[in-house]
């Protein structure tokens, strides 16, 4: 894969700009180009962190909570990272419904939504509220899906999203029953909104035979993922419940994170459901956001094309070196899968996904595939402090064995960036209830102009070369 830098040099030289575009691209870049010591200058917490990476406090949440670091004599102190839903820890989450060996999503999502677990009654009341939401207008696969296949799936999705305004009655109601009911509808059907969207866009463009299946009301919102994209509708138990716990590590990450953020900012601004959902997808789509998933499997592709001992640590490390000097795979620099934005000693995601992902590649062959990853997790982080002389810590993310699942599960990758929005969509609806209830204000941080003031020029006096 090419670097963005790299694609723009190619489509200049295959004629895909003309010159005009050229020269008013060039002339935006020249114009717009912000000195990077005005930054320091103004102290502007750039990306909306601090120094130190940590994000600048712009709302207050009871949704969920991230600690990756304790406070010592005034100090940040990294530490095991851990995540909680509604203050209870994911970690006992997890362990509470696979003991139980139950699908955890839909408990999630009313955790999530109402703020405590639900009791076995108001749990079989939920499923069966989600179950009556999962279908679609009359017409409307055909008419909003088939008849504009889209070669992006979230952008497929997105489309579907602001359509499915046009169906509601009370689609600018923004009282909170209403706004649950919407949100409930969205959540249950995502998942067919992102399968039928690719069953299309597989059978337009890649010639694949059209097969859609109506989603089973028994079955939950993995097992029913699963059996509307594979065309005999099998699956296995193990990878129906793996595909649920990543939806559950999935469904909620903070306020802060690129998509909830954008759903509260739009939010605040007063519109509809349909709206600030769409607009979290965009965000969501951005390769620095939910597509990093993707770029992990690619990588490992790569990585399984120019080591040819697998099992040769050095020419594994040498090859992990070669990613960090841009000298391998997409030359960005990166080791995808590595390091994230607030955890640096754990992702305590990572390590719940770790655990189940064995059992899945012993299902399906893929043993010698695992010890790679294991090989590349053990190394990288030694070989990243050493090249970058980073020593605050670097751990793998919930990218870096989710990417590994989608791939055993013969998901495409098509819709490994879907499928987290089929699970994200439960924590941006519980901040979008979270916004109306505590909102007020629309959200409106400062920008600080720093460009001159300037004289009008008539037209007649303008000088091309200014």
């Amino acid at each position: 894969m090419k670097a963005p830098n790299d694609e723009r040099d190619d489509k200049m030289q295959k004629g895909i700009w003309d010159d005009q575009t050229m020269r008013m691209s060039d002339r935006i870049t020249a114009n717009h180009q912000i000195s990077p010591e005005l930054y320091t200058k103004y102290d502007v917490k750039r990306g909306l962190r601090d120094i130190n990476g940590k994000g600048v406090l712009a709302g207050l949440t009871e949704i969920s909570e991230i600690l990756a670091y304790t406070i010592v004599d005034m100090e940040m102190i990294p530490c095991e990272g851990k995540l909680f839903y509604q203050g209870i820890n994911v970690e006992d989450l997890v362990a509470g419904f696979m003991k139980e060996q139950r699908f955890g999503f839909e408990e999630t999502i009313f955790l999530l939504l109402f703020g405590s677990l639900p009791t076995e009654e108001e749990l079989v009341d939920f499923r069966r509220v989600l179950v009556e939401k999962r279908e679609l207008p009359n017409g409307f696969t055909r008419d909003m899906i088939m008849k504009a296949p889209s070669r992006d799936m979230m952008n497929a999705m997105s489309r579907a999203v602001l359509a499915l305004y046009s169906y509601d009655k009370r689609a600018n109601d923004t009282s909170i029953p209403n706004v649950l009911s919407q949100c409930l509808g969205l959540i249950s059907v995502f998942p067919r909104l992102a399968v039928y969207a690719y069953v299309t866009y597989n059978h337009f463009y890649n010639g694949k035979s059209l097969i859609i299946h109506a989603p089973d009301p028994s079955k939950s919102l993995a097992e029913n993922f699963l059996h509307m994209l594979r065309p005999d509708n099998r699956y296995t138990e193990l990878e129906a419940r793996i595909l649920d716990l990543a939806l559950v590590l999935h469904a909620e990450h903070g306020g802060g994170n690129n998509s909830t953020f954008v759903d509260h900012v739009v939010t605040s601004s007063g519109t509809d459901t349909y709206s600030a959902i769409s607009a979290a997808l965009g965000s969501l789509k951005g390769p620095k956001h939910g597509g990093a998933n993707i770029k992990v499997t690619e990588m490992f592709d790569d990585l399984k094309k120019c080591v040819g001992d697998w099992n040769d640590e050095e020419e594994v490390a040498n090859y992990l070196k070669k990613l960090l000097h841009k000298e391998a795979f997409d030359k960005a620099g990166l080791i995808y899968g590595m390091g994230h934005a607030v955890y640096s000693v754990s992702d305590p995601r990572a390590k719940i996904l770790k655990r189940f992902v064995e059992d899945l590649a012993v299902e399906k062959g893929l043993t010698d595939e695992l010890k790679l990853y294991r090989t590349v997790e053990r190394l990288a982080p030694e070989i990243i402090a050493r090249e970058r002389k980073i020593y605050k810590g670097v751990c793998i993310n919930v990218d870096f064995y989710s990417g590994f699942i989608y791939d055993m599960l013969d998901i495409p990758h098509e819709l490994y960036t879907p499928m987290f929005a089929m699970a994200r969509i439960a924590g941006w609806s519980a901040h979008r209830l979270e916004e109306i209830v505590n909102g007020g204000k629309i959200i409106r941080p400062a920008y600080k102009a720093v460009n001159k003031h300037k004289e009008y020029i008539s037209l007649e006096s303008r000088d091309e070369d200014e």
